[in-house]
């Protein structure tokens, strides 16, 4: 007798998270309003609140859903036993990926590790994180063999995770500097992935 309910709170809640998603993706926090959100999911903004007391537990919810989606395929390129390059291929076009569909999210990180980082610890970052120590084996393999250079396993995921991330968070400033459009920005972006791949082989190069 319940399921009918149960339906329509749980088609509720994803038109919430569908237009939430959609407004923080093209507005960001600031710019998202609750009032919008709730227009667009169709529904009163007293039952917003009601699902969601407050914007910022929405942009949480949210956050951590996409987290929890795109952490099972970044753990199957880290840990599984793809060769060492194409693994770096498959993990730059997934981090890429996630943050040109969801350019909020690298912000949203940032500010809650500075603000409250036991809270997105424990509540928002997903407690099955990729674990590195099969790609950091390779790394060093592939060095003995030299079939790359030398490095540091430790720093070239910094390097990557950077060069991912850093032009999407920068992406205002580079766009003022560099005198882009919309549209010149979001080509320069889509072209990204190729660009970091093209840098990282050719820094490995023994």
């Amino acid at each position: 007798m319940d399921k009918p309910d149960q339906d329509k709170s749980e088609s509720t809640e994803q038109r919430i998270f569908d237009a939430a998603h959609e407004l923080f993706t093209q507005k960001g926090l600031d710019g998202a309003k609750m009032q919008d959100i709730a227009d667009r999911a169709g529904i009163n903004k007293a039952l917003l609140h009601y699902y969601y007391r407050s914007k910022e537990k929405l942009y949480e919810a949210v956050t951590k859903v996409v987290l929890s989606k795109a952490m099972p395929s970044m753990r199957l390129v880290l840990e599984g036993e793809l060769p060492l390059f194409e693994k770096i291929d498959r993990f730059v076009d997934t981090y890429v990926g996630v943050i040109r569909k969801n350019p909020f999210i690298p912000l949203f990180i940032i500010s809650e590790i500075n603000k409250h980082p036991e809270r997105f610890f424990q509540n928002v970052l997903p407690a099955d994180l990729p674990k590195p120590h099969v790609f950091f084996k390779q790394i060093q393999d592939a060095a003995e063999k030299g079939e790359i250079r030398s490095v540091d396993p430790r720093h070239l995921v910094m390097n990557m995770i950077s060069l991912c991330v850093f032009p999407f968070i920068a992406r205002p400033m580079l766009q003022m500097l560099m005198g882009l459009s919309t549209q010149e920005a979001d080509v320069l972006m889509d072209k990204r992935k190729n660009e970091i791949k093209s840098f990282i082989f050719n820094a490995l190069r023994p």
